[in-house]
């Protein structure tokens, strides 16, 4: 009974087997996925073309080319600086102690306004000069009335009269130094009780190197104060001595900063220095550079570029550009997903950019990351 029971156990299981095989044998094989290949291109006489959503296309960066003026030379370092003709540093020209400061680093300040008013024993002498000169004049010329009137009635002798005269006019010459004196430190013609340094010109504060209390000289090696326009600057630049000849007064230039990347600034030529630097061998030239939404800073670090006489030219950066032997090529997209290699021919090749002469219009779009891949690929093909 037993070894009937175990004959009738192993032939269920072998069928129950026998079944499982045979459903995987016979049952449909699960699909394998491919891999993801590249969309093929096709090619006719330097021109690919992709259909939309090619994953070759999301390798391409294309940019339009713009028109900019051409370089006569490559970027120059210089620095931007303050226009010394809308810029005045102001020290005080006597010595004394601040009492009181009228103006912050940052405001607007008009022709003749106060920037400090200051405690000075110079400043009291002065105007003690002056009142003393102006009461030995009033009595001078009261003495000269006087003996003129004693000359005319025959009492008083010639002699005593002209030196009478003589002493009114050094008196009122006295009067006019002790005056000159005064309104060289006090032009605003008010404030008598204390000296208060003034703007020269109208413009904005951008140094302040006062506190209440602080002493001050005249001889001090820094100004109080720095009143300038700064929507007017100089770009200076140190030429090569070599490169001399390629720049001239008037000459437009572009001035770049590293705050604002890929923003050119316009600028021209105001002066180009007499003396070549016998250490560095340069030349110091200065460039007259608006500022009128005021982004440059004085003492920024430039790029300046000069820029030759002529049309401006479609500029693309270097890596656009594919060299094979003597010849330089272009990949340009005519159309959605159509890309032609173009020939081109150079203006001037600078170390970030070039300038095309022809083969390429501006407004143009150039394929400016990838050029060398569309180009291993259509020579492949």
């Amino acid at each position: 009974m037993k070894k009937r029971s175990l004959i009738l156990w192993v032939v269920a299981t072998g069928a129950i087997i026998a079944v499982f095989l045979g459903y995987n044998r016979f049952a449909s094989p699960p699909v394998e996925r491919k891999p993801d290949v590249a969309t093929p291109a096709q090619f006719s006489n330097r021109i690919l073309r992709y259909p939309a959503g090619a994953p070759q296309l999301a390798y391409l960066r294309v940019e339009k080319a713009e028109a900019s003026p051409v370089p006569s030379l490559e970027p120059l370092h210089g620095r931007i600086a303050y226009d010394d003709n809308v810029t005045a540093r102001v020290s005080s020209p006597i010595a004394g102690r601040v009492v009181k400061i009228g103006v912050q680093a940052g405001d607007k300040v008009a022709a003749g306004q106060p920037l400090l008013w200051m405690d000075s024993p110079d400043y009291g002498q002065a105007l003690a000069d002056l009142h003393k000169a102006e009461a030995d004049m009033r009595l001078k010329k009261l003495a000269y009335g006087r003996a003129r009137t004693l000359f005319e009635n025959e009492v008083l002798a010639r002699k005593d009269l002209e030196a009478a005269e003589n002493d009114e006019h050094q008196s009122a010459a006295e009067t006019e130094r002790a005056r000159a004196r005064f309104h060289n430190l006090n032009p605003g013609g008010a404030g008598r009780d204390g000296f208060a340094l003034r703007a020269p010109l109208a413009g904005v504060v951008t140094e302040r190197q006062a506190n209440p209390g602080s002493e001050v000289r005249p001889d001090a090696p820094a100004p109080l104060f720095v009143v300038t326009d700064p929507a007017r600057l100089w770009a200076i630049v140190d030429l090569p001595e070599k490169d001399l000849g390629k720049v001239r007064a008037g000459q437009p230039v572009s001035v770049e900063v590293d705050a604002y990347p890929g923003e050119r600034f316009p600028a021209k030529i105001l002066a180009i220095g007499d003396v070549v630097d016998p250490a560095t061998r340069r030349v110091v030239v200065r460039c007259q550079l608006p500022n009128v939404k005021r982004l440059l800073k004085p003492e920024m670090y430039a790029r300046i570029t000069p820029s030759a006489e002529g049309a401006a030219l479609p500029r693309v950066p270097n890596p656009a550009l594919v060299t094979e032997g003597l010849h330089t090529y272009l990949f340009v997209e005519t159309e959605p997903g159509v890309l032609e290699k173009r020939r081109v021919v150079l203006a001037f090749r600078g170390q970030e950019a070039s300038y095309v002469k022809e083969g390429l219009a501006a407004g143009e779009r150039v394929v400016t990351a990838g050029a060398l891949l569309l180009n291993a690929e259509l020579a492949g093909n």
